[in-house]
């Protein structure tokens, strides 16, 4: 009661955050997360499957913990709910992603809830790229809200989506059950790939840029409120543009013109950085808490002079540091790159050996484009630069517990880790690093060069210079040769600023916080609400679905028949089954599209629709009475718009 009394007298949001902070409001929390293999064990390192699983069951255990913390202090007797929902995989082998419910481990009341593809033909059975999902997220959404209402018995207090399928997914179920919406991006693909808006119809085949960068849109509007996890992921550098700040407004050619999407200064925004698990990541000075029972498999991994399928490539001189980088093998994060500055700079192979853990050594085992086209170039690279005897590929490694033990291994060598991403939304593995007190060396494009300060905490490398980057490298052993104690000093720099700033319960608090402060403001303008989407839901349906429906993607066979949904929408088919570029691709729903006709444009919520190149035109009296209607609707919102600003 004093804190109302102080924020009906006197309202700040410090005031604000801890009068909601204490309102018992959240303790059903739903997070999408759809893409790649979702799964506690055996997963990291396939395809499309690598931070961001790490950073939702973290996230998860944090959260749990806090509302448990919450509860306690309410002095209620409640039970929380967390479910994790991503997509069941029926021919997934090796793990438990082919598994309806799975409890996350470490918590008591939260669990991991698998909702398989479903098409007219049955259950999709294989792997998705995550490129290739959107044909499936429509009726994945019906099939998830119905499984959700199952399981909760109630609808959720708070829905938060990850990554662009897991947001559009979001969007759609929280406007569905009127439930308060966070989205995060993780990593808004359109940064990542140069003029990717204005050449989209040169990646479109590849990437389904079209697709992606309209359900960003979507997803980013839709939303009560956007988590991120630096400054630059919503408003970039001096240098760089931010993931957000790129869709202010652009122009993919032939598509439409986006006018003005998303306002950077919009209070929505929140920065929320996340941490790393500190008893599986911790410093290798403290002795009694390592894993003892990994250092003879990990000292294998690391020096064994004999090839296998687990690595290849060797130590001659195991007394030098090692130059430790591990990630994904995607074109992103670089890792090509950092083999090919270690390879051309010799003072550094003098200094250090490099160890590299990421992706396959056979690329015929890996379904990912990227993933292919890097792994026949880390072989190039090994074989032009002759690197055997200074470097070790280690295939990708699936078990955190392990991986923690690894990185204190390589501190033990007094060695780095290096993050050589062309960008970078956050990352994880720096944090992670830092954490077991391995000096970083982080890309200067994201993330990285918020969590360190340049030559305290750890060092930031241009990706796009590797020749400066790698003698900054070099630079840094040459001083650890002649300083005994710098190695040391920035190692503890490292830790300091995790302690300070990157947490997870600091993450946790913040989030509860912002639901409880955004689901307030939900019910407080709910008219304006209602009036914005109704312009998002005319995007979905006339802009978005006929893109999703007329996506080609490669032919996959379906297996187990499924039972229709009684709504009206999940008895239209979605996408059967993955075509090639040849085939006519399986309807999402039998819409007709009013704005297609001959390439005629008309404005929408500032989106400029030019034409549809890829899509069927053919005029018809149904096509004409559509336009008619849609023409109506949305001159109406533009009245009622206008009234309501007026």
């Amino acid at each position: 009661m004093r804190i109302l009394s102080e924020v009906l007298q006197a309202p700040d949001p410090i005031n604000m955050e801890a009068f909601f902070s204490r309102l018992p409001v959240i303790y059903n929390i739903v997070i999408f997360s759809i893409h790649g293999y979702f799964g506690q064990a055996d997963v990291l390192g396939l395809p499309d499957t690598g931070g961001q699983v790490v950073y939702i069951l973290d996230q998860v255990r944090a959260l749990e913990e806090e509302l448990l913390s919450r509860i306690k202090q309410q002095g209620l007797n409640v039970k929380p709910q967390i479910l994790v929902v991503t997509r069941l995989i029926p021919d997934a082998k090796g793990n438990k992603c082919n598994q309806e419910m799975e409890p996350i481990v470490n918590t008591m009341h939260s669990h991991i809830l698998r909702v398989p593809f479903n098409t007219e033909k049955g259950v999709l059975g294989p792997w998705v790229s995550r490129f290739d999902i959107y044909p499936y997220l429509e009726r994945f959404s019906q099939d998830a809200t119905a499984k959700i209402l199952e399981i909760m018995e109630r609808k959720p207090d708070l829905i938060i989506g990850n990554y662009t399928d897991g947001n559009l997914v979001a969007s759609l179920v929280a406007n569905k059950l009127g439930v308060t919406q966070g989205t995060i991006a993780h990593a808004l693909e359109k940064t990542k790939y140069e003029d990717s808006d204005v050449k989209w119809r040169d990646l479109d085949s590849k990437y389904h840029f079209s697709c992606q960068f309209t359900a960003d849109m979507i997803a980013m509007n839709a939303a009560d409120f956007i988590i991120t996890s630096t400054y630059q992921e919503i408003a970039g550098s001096k240098n760089r543009t931010g993931q957000y700040e790129s869709h202010v407004s652009f122009t993919m050619p032939g598509l439409y013109r986006v006018a003005s999407c998303i306002d950077v200064f919009d209070p929505k925004f929140n920065i929320a950085s996340p941490g790393a698990d500190q008893s599986v990541y911790f410093p290798s000075m403290e002795k009694p808490k390592r894993f003892a029972k990994f250092q003879p498999a990990i000292e294998e991994l690391l020096f064994s002079k004999e090839e296998n399928q687990e690595h290849i490539g060797f130590l001659a001189d195991r007394k030098k540091p090692i130059m430790f980088s591990m990630a994904r093998l995607d074109t992103v994060k670089n890792i090509t790159g950092l083999t090919e500055w270690f390879g051309k700079n010799k003072r550094l192979r003098k200094l250090a050996n490099l160890v590299i853990v990421g992706g396959f050594f056979d690329f015929t085992k890996s379904k990912d484009r990227e993933e292919i086209s890097e792994i026949k170039k880390m072989h190039f690279l090994i074989e032009k630069y002759q690197l055997k005897g200074q470097m070790r590929w280690i295939a990708a490694q699936t078990d955190r517990y392990r991986n923690g033990e690894l990185y204190r291994c390589i501190a033990d060598s007094k060695g780095v880790f290096v993050q050589p991403a062309l960008y970078e939304a956050f990352g994880l593995t720096v944090i992670e690093a830092m954490n077991c007190g391995l000096p970083t060396f982080a890309t200067n494009q994201g993330g990285p060069a918020e969590i360190i300060v340049d030559g305290v905490s750890g060092f930031h490398i241009d990706p796009n210079n590797g020749d400066e980057s790698s003698n900054k490298i070099a630079d840094f052993f040459e001083k650890c040769k002649g300083d005994s104690s710098y190695w040391s000093r920035v190692s503890q720099g490292g830790l300091n600023r995790i302690n300070e700033c990157y947490t997870w319960k600091i993450y946790a608090n913040k989030v509860l916080d912002m639901g409880s402060v955004y689901g307030f403001w939900r019910r407080m303008n709910k008219e304006r609400k209602q009036a914005k989407q109704r312009y998002i839901d005319i995007l979905y349906n006339l802009l978005f679905k006929k893109m999703a429906k007329n996506l080609a993607v490669p032919s996959e066979e379906s297996r187990q028949p499924v039972t229709p949904s009684k709504t009206r929408e999940s008895q239209q088919p979605v996408a059967s089954e993955r075509h090639d570029s040849a085939a006519t691709p399986a309807p999402l729903e039998d819409h007709k599209d009013p704005l297609a006709r001959n390439g005629e444009g008309k404005q929408l919520m500032g989106i400029q629709k030019v034409e549809y190149t890829r899509l069927p035109r053919t005029p018809c009296v149904c096509h004409w009475f559509c336009l008619c209607i849609s023409s109506a609707i949305v001159v109406y919102a533009l009245l009622k718009l206008y009234g309501m600003f007026n």
